[in-house]
């Protein structure tokens, strides 16, 4: 008998992207990217119709591409840009701005206000998040402030509210379905983790009115069905989960203590901390896993800026030749213990450091160094940060550290099997290296499968993933810490606060 298909929706910050799954492996997929908007300095904006336009047309041409129908498809599944926000009309349809990116800036000052008001050990304690502009809750604030009678049109009822993943199924459920998954909600800065509901009081702190927010519900089950015109036949939404959280379940991390690590622009890590959601000490934030059958799993997360970036500037800025390959052939000829760091801090330092006015700095150069020790220490930088967050992590976790670790990785950067063992060598953990890459497509799809009975259960979700390549440590102990101490001292030199 034939695996049942599933579609999988994966709309991310520069492209949008549908992959047909079968059985865990990847039949089809269409892509189209997504234009970027800077209207002012540290501002970042997304043409929402264009997202859902963009959205329609890559699950079509997956479809078309596999010489599938609707008639054939199980179901579909969603994952999403996280933290990213929508403000629309409820009888027009129509959003009242651009979407404002997770990436923008414009509400440092009301978060810099939040914090000197002293309101962030609350806000930490409900959301198990930071006052950041990254999340969503200030966003949706300067919509309402700013959009001429937004504000009085939300007293009215006539707006409604969400992530990408909640603008894309009411609009494809044609308006009949306002909706979000908790592990979305729980990127607002709106969301009691705990409690499993939107906060009144953080409503309150943020000026958002709760019922602008839409009904949050379990990662797998039935979100909507697709209007008819869509893809020729109405098709279940069954799967939803921001896009980190879905590549926690691509890269079947189901169990406490299993993490991953995504490396692109920059790197998100995630480890899953069962059904306890740890108050970290670390300013790492606790955020939703998953939640399915009405279970809830948490993680702790940490970001890191700069990871692939790195790589990107040493083409752009240093004339490194040969895109990324260039720059992994030279850091793969630097000579051993030439003791240059470099700390990419072109954006301040992420987590656990949290200095956003940090600057990178090359530190530790001599007369016979050059481009390939800068290069092999930018690379070396996105291992040595990853340590950071171990470290941070086994600090807040303990517990979930007992029977030791792997690292799951994925993301541009985890297709070099150089990378990959020096990331394995750097931070002492072994390190399982997905053969295929588009785990958050993935995952969307696990979700999805789950949601319409495809899978029996999340073991068996997580069991269709394909298989990884593990790598072990093979650096002497004395090196690794002699690296990372040369690494902590670089970072002490750059910081700020």
């Amino acid at each position: 008998m034939a695996e049942p298909l599933i579609l999988a929706l994966d709309q991310g910050t520069t492209s949008t992207r549908a992959i047909l799954f079968a059985g865990g492996q990847a039949l089809a997929e269409a892509a189209r990217p997504l234009q970027q908007f800077y209207p002012a300095d540290g501002w970042v904006e997304h043409d929402a119709d264009e997202i859902f336009e963009a959205s329609v047309a890559v699950l079509r041409e997956a479809l078309e591409t596999a010489g599938r129908r609707a008639e054939d498809i199980a179901a579909v599944g969603i994952t999403n840009q996280r933290e990213t926000v929508v403000v629309w009309d409820k009888a027009s349809g129509r959003p009242i701005h651009r979407a404002i990116v997770w990436q923008d800036r414009r509400t440092a000052d009301v978060c810099e206000r939040l914090r000197e008001d002293g309101h962030e050990p609350r806000l930490t304690e409900i959301t198990g998040l930071l006052v950041d502009p990254y999340f969503s809750g200030t966003k949706i604030a300067w919509l309402l402030d700013h959009v001429s009678g937004a504000r009085d049109a939300a007293a009215r009822g006539e707006l409604l509210a969400g992530t990408i993943d909640t603008w894309l199924i009411w609009k494809l459920t044609g308006g009949r379905a306002h909706v979000t998954d908790a592990t979305n909600a729980s990127r607002t800065l709106l969301f009691d983790i705990r409690a499993q509901a939107w906060s009144e009081e953080m409503g309150q702190m943020l000026r958002v009115p709760l019922s602008l927010m839409p009904e949050v519900r379990d990662c797998a089950g039935l979100f909507g069905e697709t209007e008819p015109r869509i893809l020729g036949t109405p098709v279940p939404i069954a799967g939803v989960a921001g896009d980190q959280q879905a590549a926690l379940m691509g890269q079947g991390c189901i169990h406490r203590g299993q993490m991953k690590a995504t490396y692109g622009t920059g790197c998100f890590m995630l480890i899953n901390t069962g059904e306890h959601a740890p108050a970290s000490r670390s300013r790492l934030l606790t955020t939703v896993a998953a939640r399915v059958g009405g279970r809830t799993t948490y993680a702790v997360e940490g970001a890191i800026f700069i990871a692939g970036a790195a790589i990107q500037w040493l083409n752009e800025q240093l004339a490194v030749p040969n895109g990324p390959r260039g720059v992994l052939d030279l850091a793969a000829t630097a000579r051993d213990d030439h003791g240059v760091v470099l700390v990419p801090a072109f954006t301040g330092l992420g987590a656990p450091w949290w200095d956003p006015d940090a600057r990178g700095a090359v530190i530790g150069l001599t007369r016979d160094s050059g481009l390939a020790e800068i290069c092999q220490a930018a690379l070396d930088a996105s291992a040595l940060q990853t340590r950071d967050l171990l470290e941070a992590m086994r600090a807040d976790a303990p517990h979930v550290f007992e029977a030791g670790v792997e690292l799951r990785i994925d993301g541009g950067m985890s297709r070099s099997p150089w990378f990959s063992q020096r990331l394995a060598d750097l931070t002492g953990v072994r390190v399982c290296r997905a053969t295929y890459q588009e785990t958050t497509a993935l995952g969307a799809a696990l979700f999805a499968g789950l949601g319409v009975g495809v899978y029996r259960d999340l073991e068996a979700a997580a069991a269709a993933r394909p298989a990884t390549e593990g790598l072990e440590p093979a650096m002497p102990l004395h090196r690794r810490e002699a690296a990372y101490a040369r690494w902590l001292d670089a970072v002490g030199r750059v910081r700020t606060s």
